[in-house]
């Protein structure tokens, strides 16, 4: 294989960890749900999808939200709560910024919603040092269906086995290496370091 010219990342479980549990336990305690059925809600409803496809805002998202679990706070309680649920994984944040020092152009490509991005934006700095990102709610489309993948090849202009591809999900690694990217999923920090060492990036 050749060595890739671009590095995609995925965002949650890869560079930031979460949990949603978290995000239950602040929402159900102004709620009429315990935490664990509102985790339920949040997890197994379509209510989720529509809004990280970008076909709910996010006051309808919270409105939802609020009518199902009887939330009983504000608007901005319910949008910290919802996104303060991230930590970094230090290893990758470190491999990324490895990549960045050699100039390898990075990009984020991830299923995931505006007020998540907002809270990532606002308190995790190595999230601004990529050179582009391909965000579900904004492209209309989640991983592992073909558009994303298509959005991230237009705005790279990259194809095939130029594009190195790091997820934590077997699906998603899948659609990419359908296209010819060279994938890694990640399972452990150090083996995801170790592939992209493999692979003459970090020489």
């Amino acid at each position: 294989m050749p060595t890739p010219s671009i590095v995609v990342f995925d965002l949650g479980k890869v560079l930031v960890d979460f949990d949603y549990s978290i995000a239950g336990r602040r929402i159900a305690a102004q709620a009429d749900l315990s935490p664990a059925d509102v985790q339920q809600f949040l997890d197994h409803s379509p209510l989720l999808y529509r809004y990280e496809t970008g076909l709910m805002t996010r006051q309808e998202f919270f409105e939802t939200v609020r009518q199902h679990t009887g939330f009983r706070g504000s608007f901005e309680e319910f949008g910290q709560f919802f996104a303060d649920i991230f930590w970094e994984i230090p290893m990758m944040v470190e491999l990324h910024a490895a990549l960045r020092q050699r100039g390898i152009p990075t990009y984020i490509f991830s299923n995931t919603n505006d007020l998540a991005i907002e809270h990532i934006r606002r308190n995790f700095p190595f999230f601004s040092n990529f050179d582009g990102y391909i965000l579900s709610y904004e492209v209309g489309a989640m991983k592992p269906h073909p558009k994303i993948y298509e959005d991230l090849e237009k705005m790279a202009g990259k194809r095939g086995a130029e594009i190195l591809y790091l997820d934590d999900r077997q699906e998603n690694v899948d659609a990419g290496a359908a296209r010819g990217w060279q994938v890694i999923l990640q399972t452990e920090p150090a083996q995801s370091r170790a592939a992209v060492e493999g692979l003459g990036l970090l020489a």
